[in-house]
């Protein structure tokens, strides 16, 4: 499952031109949190979900559960990223949707939010409780529920504890910077770290470890450095369609972001989130800012593979923050088995926890989190809640032309802005005319 960890095959702008209206029957549940009844809520022996690449292994747990206690047999249909947006896309269009629940992507929740059944009834005030709450408020379109998360992420910093450990280094650090070196908690000591561990290890007179990455092909990670600059609407207000972009914390987060390049490899204008995994694995990096479920994703064989350290993302002048990467499972309006699909979101709510043991190892309840608390292989979960509770962890703007102002605006703007000697006050006031334009 990409989870935003490759750009490759993403779609463009695209809106819903219809949408099918429903009066759905009310859906009663029983016992604690969304409960359930244990039974499906219509004549239906099979469901039908469909859900972006490993998000099959984060769900088949649950999915077999449920047709143990049920006797309810669900299908997870695996579709790329691309291919699942068309698919739900020109499905809802149409009003014949060929699927019961579908795993969407949080950005995708506006656009799709009309042909989408309200979830109201499951969210009650214990479910509300244990859940991040800006998975909350993404999930809220309009005056309705169109979601219930299943999974979410952040992105946190990696470090390689076999060089942070290191007594030599921990001396020349202190005797330079004058503090102990440890996982960086704020920018400047992010970018002290960064330059302290860039430098030629085999004596050949050429750079071979830098001390981070600079990530120019996606834009997800200086959308968290804006937040932790202390905006609150990044890049526009939803809410009144004001262009944001250009504002002074937008500008101290772009400059802190290419402040970075001198210690980073060359070529960060195509640097994507897989390019910056492989950097890191292979041993030429010291530090990176990656989403959370990557702990679990090092190759056997790569060199670092024994000294990984986690912690949670870095802070800027107002803390802390990263962006929630979370997933949500909706139903369409005008689906044939409503019932038994928002009875299957309720139980897939209730037995979150065993999406933990999967592959990417993610969930959404806070305690889902903490029932891991201690466990080896866990190690990522604290850093991830500590990311997900800051105040500054801010959800992307809830517009349905969001995909389209990734893909115009704001990749292109990244990669201008790592190029050399890059105006970055002038990018940021030409990528507001642009947004400007989509969302007028």
């Amino acid at each position: 499952m990409k989870l935003r960890t490759a750009r490759s095959g993403r779609p463009g702008r695209r809106t819903l031109i219809a949408a099918a209206s429903v009066s759905a029957a009310a859906l009663v549940l029983s016992g604690c949190g969304v409960g359930g009844s244990g039974e499906a809520a219509s004549d239906t022996d099979e469901l039908t979900v469909v859900v972006e690449g490993g998000g099959k292994a984060e769900l088949q747990p649950i999915a077999d559960l449920y047709k143990e206690e049920t006797g309810t047999t669900v299908t997870l249909v695996e579709l790329p990223y691309a291919g699942l947006y068309d698919r739900v896309s020109s499905e809802l269009q149409a009003g014949q949707p060929s699927f019961d629940v579908a795993a969407l992507d949080a950005i995708w929740l506006p656009a799709f939010a009309p042909a989408l059944a309200p979830l109201d009834d499951l969210y009650t005030d214990d479910v509300e409780s244990d859940l991040f709450g800006g998975l909350v408020s993404e999930a809220k379109v309009d005056d309705s529920f169109v979601g219930m998360p299943v999974w979410t992420n952040s992105e946190i910093l990696f470090y390689r504890t076999d060089l942070f450990e290191d007594a030599q280094n921990m001396a020349d650090f202190e005797a330079e910077y004058g503090y102990a070196l440890a996982a960086p908690t704020t920018w400047e000591e992010y970018r002290d770290v960064a330059e302290f561990f860039t430098r030629d290890t085999d004596g050949d007179g050429t750079v071979d470890l830098y001390g981070t990455d600079v990530k120019g092909a996606v834009e997800t990670e200086w959308l968290a450095t804006v937040s932790q600059a202390g905006e609150e609407t990044m890049v526009l207000d939803a809410a009144t369609g004001e262009v944001t972009i250009d504002s002074a914390a937008h500008q101290e987060a772009l400059d802190f972001y290419v402040s970075l390049l001198p210690f980073a490899p060359a070529g960060a204008a195509q640097l994507d989130w897989a390019g910056s995994q492989n950097l890191f694995y292979q041993g030429n990096l010291a530090m990176m800012r990656f989403w959370g479920h990557a702990y679990r994703q090092t190759p056997d064989d790569s060199p670092v593979m024994d000294s990984i350290g986690v912690a949670p993302m870095i802070g800027g002048p107002a803390g802390v923050a990263g962006v929630p990467g979370a997933w949500y499972l909706s139903v369409p309006a005008s689906g044939a088995n409503q019932d038994a699909a928002k009875e299957f979101v309720a139980f897939a709510y209730e037995h979150n926890a065993l999406a933990a043991d999967t592959s990417l190892g993610l969930v959404a309840r806070k305690s889902a989190f903490e029932s891991k608390a201690g466990e080896p292989g866990f190690e990522n979960y604290p850093a991830l809640v500590t990311t997900l509770e800051a105040p500054q962890s801010l959800p992307r703007p809830a517009t349905p032309e969001w995909q389209e102002i990734v893909d115009s605006v704001l990749v292109p703007l990244m990669q201008k802005a790592v190029e050399p000697d890059a105006d970055t006050a002038r990018l940021l006031s030409e990528a507001k005319s642009q947004i400007e334009a989509i969302v007028e």
